[in-house]
């Protein structure tokens, strides 16, 4: 048995930039292939495909290195935007007025969400907009990214780095790790952000991860050790005593947001575990709870046409305007050359697997959640 490293991007201060737009490489039950998409939006994006065993990633090293799509087990985890990507960045406004251009390219199962700001759209008192929709981070490119294939292990591991940074404010580098292994359905991946500048930075991250159907449907469950809940803001608090559970669409609802604290298991990992309809399949999301501490629960049960889709969003804080949060000291400072760390990992779970899963998240004895009927102050921006 055998491994191999295969260079993808590279390219740094002095050196000749290059992508390797068509690599098809297969090492056992392991491969990586990727391709250049045209057509529409798509045009030129790069499509990095990961195979282990039965399980399939496809990740968008122009888009901040999200994952657009996870096949496993004969499911795909994911969900249908009426927004058909992957778009291409050029085509994503993101100095928009509104500060809601970042929706333009919005249809990942994992995009994430910072580095400067991941929530709300933020302004000034004139109007002016400060900080839009959920970051820029999603709609940067890697500069960097290998893959390796280890046949011994059963792992491919892909490795990258994507930079934000803009001259006189903020230079952060993000970079990334995630590993599929051939004998589980499980992808993970560890993030560490960096400020590479000689200046003390504050950032903030979130990951606004996303299903649709199949996981997503009447009778679909969230399963989490909740500690304490309250709903974002007013168009949520009927969903109070229901936040668990999800409906069939329903053409024109709009969506609603609780935001939560999650307990975590002795290992100091969170996680929050999606039950879809029929109980056949589920997925679960889990994370460390030092560096997420907050978890946001985004419910779109709007029409199928539309968007149908749910939202697991573990993040530094919650994904108000980021004013709001660092008036409320929801940010991560970072002296120069410091770091953070983000550990996660999603892991699909077929019946009767996942009576076993559930019954690891609620633990023995689960705590008795306090849940707020309003919006709890210091949570809420509004």
């Amino acid at each position: 048995m055998s491994s191999q490293t295969l260079q993808l991007i590279t390219s740094h201060r002095g050196v000749s930039f290059f992508a390797a737009d068509r690599v098809d490489v297969a090492l056992g039950r392991l491969a990586v292939r990727t391709r250049r998409l045209s057509g529409g939006l798509r045009e030129g994006v790069m499509l990095v495909e990961l195979v282990a065993g039965d399980t399939k990633v496809l990740v968008l090293p122009d888009r901040g290195l999200g994952i657009w799509k996870i096949m496993a087990g004969g499911v795909e985890l994911g969900w249908q935007s009426p927004v058909h990507g992957p778009v291409n960045p050029r085509f994503v406004p993101l100095s928009e007025p509104s500060g809601l251009g970042w929706l333009d390219g919005f249809d990942e199962l994992v995009a994430r969400c910072g580095l400067v700001s991941n929530g709300a759209p933020d302004f000034d008192a004139s109007g002016r907009l400060l900080h839009g929709l959920h970051g820029r981070i999603a709609n940067l490119p890697a500069h960097h990214l290998d893959v390796t294939l280890d046949e011994a292990a059963g792992t491919i591991t892909l490795t990258g780095a994507v930079d934000e940074t803009r001259f006189l404010f903020q230079s952060l580098r993000m970079t990334t790790s995630l590993t599929l292994h051939a004998d589980r359905h499980r992808v993970s991946w560890t993030d560490i952000v960096k400020n590479i500048s000689d200046r003390p930075t504050t950032v903030q991250m979130l990951y606004h991860v996303n299903f649709g159907p199949p996981l997503l449907g009447p009778g679909s469950e969230l399963v989490a050790t909740v500690e304490e809940l309250a709903p974002r803001d007013a168009a949520a608090v009927s969903d109070v005593p229901t936040w668990s559970r999800y409906v069939s669409p329903q053409a024109g609802r709009g969506e609603q947001v609780h935001f939560a604290r999650l307990k975590p298991a002795a290992d100091g990992i969170a996680t929050a575990l999606l039950v879809g309809p029929d109980a056949r399949n589920a997925a679960s999301l889990s994370w460390r709870a030092d560096t997420l501490p907050c978890f946001s629960l985004w419910k779109n049960q709007g029409g199928l046409a539309d968007g149908y889709v749910t939202g697991l969003e573990p993040g530094t804080n919650y994904p108000n305007p980021r004013s709001f949060e660092e008036s409320q000291g929801r940010v991560v400072p970072l002296a120069p050359g410091a770091s953070v760390r983000f550990d996660l990992a999603i892991e699909h779970f077929s019946a009767p697997a996942i009576d076993a899963e559930r019954r690891r998240v609620t633990g023995a004895v689960a705590p008795v959640p306090t849940i707020h009927p309003q919006p709890k102050a210091g949570w809420s921006h509004s």
